[in-house]
């Protein structure tokens, strides 16, 4: 039990180091060919960052762990929602510009419900994946073409890569590449051994590892980052990151594992966990639209939210 939790530990170490050489590698070669960084931002960015939950879905539904994989994804959104936007609104209330939330908050909250609908029949399909991955295209359209009308400004992550594009040799970035797809996926591979094990040993379902250690532990990079966001009074960046995130979580992730190999959904995700899924992201509407701000106290809400949804699954597995 203890190696197995060290196993993941260190799985999730990797996958994270993984996941910065890879954006750092790709993002440098793309604009050492001349691709604009904007666009470089929010595309080969945007789908680095979620290459960490690619992967670990991949490796749990090409080993039979369908309820990992599908919790993976369903726990990272929940996460996002509750855990992230409520602590880092905690550390620093959150004012929020109305153009963020008129525009992606929608989008995610439709993507929600297509990803809802799709699991109704109890399998995503390699059609569903189809039609989920064009969803994935017409979104990265739609940001690159907003970006470029409103003249939407570059982010942290974006300004590092783009400095560091110009001071890496080419050599540094094809091994910055190669190195973080490596480490991906030992990463990756580590996780999911580790939380099978986990699971194995516990007597509990593999759903409810995903949607609890894998999907925290998957979660913890973006906790950190949106808490700087916060106490750096950059609040559109952290609830964008939030909103961009699980956007691609369901048509990256979930299309793209579905289109190599369909995800068989069980009728407790159906029943139990979609539905708080959603509840999360429609709370998230009158919570940042009355003011455009997620206040301390509503972050207490969504924290308290998440704790108690936390308590449920794992309490009657104690």
């Amino acid at each position: 039990m203890l190696l197995d939790f060290v196993i993941f530990v260190i799985g999730l170490v990797i996958l994270y180091f993984g996941a910065d050489w890879l954006i750092r590698g790709a993002a440098s070669l793309a604009l050492r060919f001349g691709i604009r960084p904007l666009v470089v931002g929010l595309t080969v960015i945007a789908l680095g960052t979620s290459m960490p939950e690619f992967l670990v879905n991949y490796f749990a539904a090409v080993t039979d762990q369908d309820g990992l994989a599908l919790g993976n994804v369903v726990g990272s959104n929940i996460c996002n929602i509750a855990l992230i936007l409520g602590v880092s609104s905690i550390v620093y209330p959150m004012s929020v510009k109305g153009g963020t939330l008129k525009k992606e908050y929608p989008i995610m909250l439709a993507v929600m419900i297509l990803f809802y609908a799709l699991s109704f029949d109890g399998l995503i399909s390699r059609l569903d994946g189809a039609i989920l991955v064009s969803g994935l295209v017409a979104f990265l359209l739609f940001i690159v073409i907003d970006a470029r009308r409103h003249g939407r400004s570059k982010s942290l992550a974006e300004d590092d890569v783009a400095t560091s594009g110009v001071l890496l040799p080419m050599w540094k970035k094809v091994m910055f590449l190669i190195g973080g797809m490596i480490a991906l996926t030992i990463g990756a591979k580590l996780m999911v051994d580790g939380a099978v094990n986990i699971a194995a040993e516990l007597g509990i379902s593999s759903v409810v590892v995903g949607l609890t250690v894998v999907a925290i532990g998957t979660s913890l990079p973006e906790l950190a980052a949106s808490v700087v966001c916060a106490i750096k009074q950059e609040a559109d960046m952290s609830v964008g990151n939030v909103l961009g995130s699980n956007l691609l979580n369901v048509l990256f992730v979930v299309g793209l594992v579905a289109l190599i190999r369909p995800l068989s959904v069980e009728a407790e995700a159906i029943q139990i966990h979609f539905p708080v899924m959603i509840g999360f992201s429609l709370l998230l509407l009158p919570i940042a639209w009355t003011k455009y701000q997620i206040s301390r106290f509503e972050g207490g809400v969504l924290l308290v939210g998440f704790l108690a949804y936390l308590s449920y699954l794992v309490l009657p597995q104690i």
